[in-house]
């Protein structure tokens, strides 16, 4: 069972701003406003505690798939990203048969019922053959509202996301449906237009999936969706920051243009995140890891990333410049209100699940707290 604990003497990032020499008070499974008398001290002088991180788009970890493994395998890669500070997860699928992601649902679903995961994001097979990355083309299919439907049921009101190319037949009517039922509606792996994009956030889409990656670049006569996703207050901009996926220019200028409030830092992992270079599966694809770079073993296409989020909130922090207290919001406070989850986690915040990760000064992960307890002791 958890105990009491005060986390004391480090720089405390609230969402008011740091606290420096703050301290956490842990009771249980949740943050405290208070002490109880025989709570444990642990002395964090020099560290930094931030929020639990949030990730909305994660394939993945550890050598285990979420899309194609077992009970087991989704629980391994669901630890793998813990052990990296990531203590709430969305589990994402990729393209592959409908009857299949049905039942890949079915299985996601009563892992979200009981608290292992956060829901399930489901990316493909609704999305264009002319920007499916590290998708199977044979298994793409127009986003009927019918087909969608069929998946949001199978998850049983576990369906968090759903990644469309909204300029399909049947994109804009899809979209309305998942709005109706309480699911993310993301543009993403599309071909739009600047025109057809805007009319798909009218409709209600809300999040860029990876923006910039797998959609048109952004031209000066013909801007496309990545102009119309950054200028729409109500779109929040997906970014995988590893040093692969995103120039560090493109990421400042999205993060820039977006703000703070409007961007969620994500890994789009994959089973070798966490794990190593090697020969994996990505649905049925065959990926090459090399120097931690995912790739499709034919064509070369970037089959998502190894990334774990604690390496992108150092890189955020050290590289980009960005502020430690704009990273946490991006990492952790934003996807859960994304989520309709930040009555529970995403800050510190009396009341709130005690899920925290510790950072020495120079960023480096020492320690993770998952609803009390310690995944990763500092």
């Amino acid at each position: 069972m958890a105990t009491s604990k005060v986390l004391a003497g480090a720089q405390v990032v609230l969402p008011t701003g740091t606290l420096t020499n703050g301290r956490v008070i842990v009771d249980g499974t949740r943050i405290a406003g208070s002490p109880a008398p025989d709570a444990e001290t642990v002395d964090l002088t020099g560290h930094w505690v931030v929020p639990g991180f949030v990730d909305i788009h994660n394939h993945g970890g550890g050598g285990a798939s979420f899309t194609s493994g077992t009970v087991e395998d989704v629980l391994k890669g669901v630890h793998t990203h813990r052990l990296h500070g990531t203590t709430t997860v969305v589990a994402s699928t990729v393209t592959g048969e409908m009857d299949f992601l049905a039942q890949r649902a079915g299985v996601l679903s009563e892992l979200a019922e009981q608290g292992d995961i956060a829901g399930i994001h489901f990316e493909g097979p609704f999305i264009s053959p002319c920007r499916k990355g590290a998708h199977s083309e044979g298994l793409l299919r127009h986003p009927d509202p019918a087909d969608v439907r069929k998946l949001l049921d199978a998850a049983r009101g576990q369906a968090k996301m759903c990644t469309l190319a909204t300029e399909l037949p049947g994109g804009i009517d899809s979209v309305r449906l998942l709005a109706e039922h309480g699911v993310i509606a993301a543009i993403g792996h599309t071909d739009a237009t600047y025109e057809q994009t805007v009319e798909a956030i009218d409709a209600g889409a809300t999040v860029a999936t990876h923006l910039f990656n797998a959609m048109p670049g952004l031209g000066h006569r013909a801007p496309g969706p990545i102009a119309a996703l950054l200028e729409d207050e109500r779109i929040t901009v997906e970014l995988i920051n590893d040093g692969t996926h995103l120039h560090p220019a493109a990421f400042e200028l999205a993060f820039h243009h977006a703000g703070a409030a409007r961007v969620a830092l994500i890994t789009d992992a994959m089973d070798a995140a966490g794990f190593g270079d090697g020969t994996y599966m990505l649905g049925p694809l065959e990926v090459e890891v090399k120097d931690s770079v995912a790739r499709l073993a034919e064509g070369g296409s970037i089959a998502g990333s190894t990334l774990t989020l604690d390496r992108a909130f150092k890189r955020s922090v050290t590289v980009d410049g960005l502020s430690v207290e704009d990273t946490v919001r991006a990492i952790s406070a934003n996807p859960a209100r994304l989520l309709g989850l930040d009555d529970k986690v995403g800050s510190l915040e009396p009341g709130k699940d005690a899920d925290l990760v510790v950072l020495d000064e120079s960023f480096d992960l020492k320690g993770v707290m998952r609803k009390g307890e310690w995944v990763v002791a500092p």
